[in-house]
């Protein structure tokens, strides 16, 4: 698993920087675990935009995830890595003894062939799921869930993980790839590594076209709009926009956003930097 480079044949293939895909071991999906993925260009159910940029991208179905990891104490196989267009990490097929199957988020490290299982009979191992209360203290977790049974909800995206740094009472202290330390309960899982493919944050597309594949549209800066559109717009000819700020007018770069009086609020124990 690393980057490709290109030779510079093309202006678009000067800095293009892609994954080599030398983990995939199938291009193959499984056909039981597929849905339609219906695009909404960014509309709601009346046609009206309510999310702007977002429009075209290559047609994709949806690979069914287990991120409950709710099979315990059955071991399943690892049949194939594959790669997915709907998330930046990789997944893995598992093959269960009892013939069913199932997609996970594949850990860094894991193979075809390897073994993994989930509950209390499960082994502080890459790919297993545990209870917070029984992995070990300093372990790198990923696909964490927040509520009991709900599914991993933390640490899911491309070499993403956290890590369990105590216990208190009912409560596991974990701290999150943003640096926040949370209290979560004892009783949800997590699943043992770091989440695969931890180059992508590395990948340069390389050209306008390539982000158009994956359903954006180009993003219009604010102080190139009037000042009846954003209040970063207008002014006699190149001006700063003055203080950054998004289009309701919520201000960037620093500006705390979240509500105060929260209710998860004093399961922060240390917020992000």
């Amino acid at each position: 698993m690393g980057l490709k480079k290109f030779r510079p044949l093309t202006p678009s293939l000067r800095f293009k920087q892609i994954s080599d895909f030398t983990d995939i071991t199938t291009s193959e999906p499984e056909k039981s675990l597929l849905v339609p993925y219906r695009k909404s260009g960014g509309r709601n159910n009346q046609g009206k935009m309510t999310m702007r940029y977002i429009g075209g991208g290559h047609k994709k179905l949806y690979r069914i995830i287990d991120f409950k990891r709710d099979k315990e104490n059955i071991e399943g196989t690892v049949k194939t890595i594959e790669y997915d267009p709907n998330r930046s990490a990789r997944i893995a097929l598992v093959v269960y003894k009892d013939g069913e199957k199932r997609y996970i988020i594949a850990p860094q490290g894991i193979k075809v062939g390897d073994k993994v299982m989930s509950g209390k009979k499960a082994l502080p191992e890459i790919g297993h799921a545990m209870y917070l209360s029984d992995i070990p203290i300093g372990s790198i977790i990923h696909n964490i869930e927040l509520h009991p049974g709900k599914g991993g909800a933390l640490a899911r995206s491309a070499g993403t993980y956290a890590q369990l740094t105590s216990r208190e009472g009912k409560y596991a202290v974990i701290k999150l790839p943003s640096g926040e330390q949370r209290l979560v309960l004892v009783t949800c899982k997590a699943t043992i590594g770091a989440v695969s493919n931890p180059d992508h944050n590395l990948e340069v597309h390389g050209k306008a076209g390539r982000k158009r594949w994956l359903g954006i549209r180009p993003r219009t800066r604010g102080v190139a709009m009037n000042p009846v559109d954003h209040p970063m717009g207008g002014g006699e000819g190149r001006a700063s926009g003055g203080h950054p700020r998004s289009r309701k007018g919520i201000p960037a770069k620093g500006y705390k956003t979240r509500n105060p009086k929260k209710a998860t609020s004093k399961y922060i124990l240390e917020r992000r930097k």
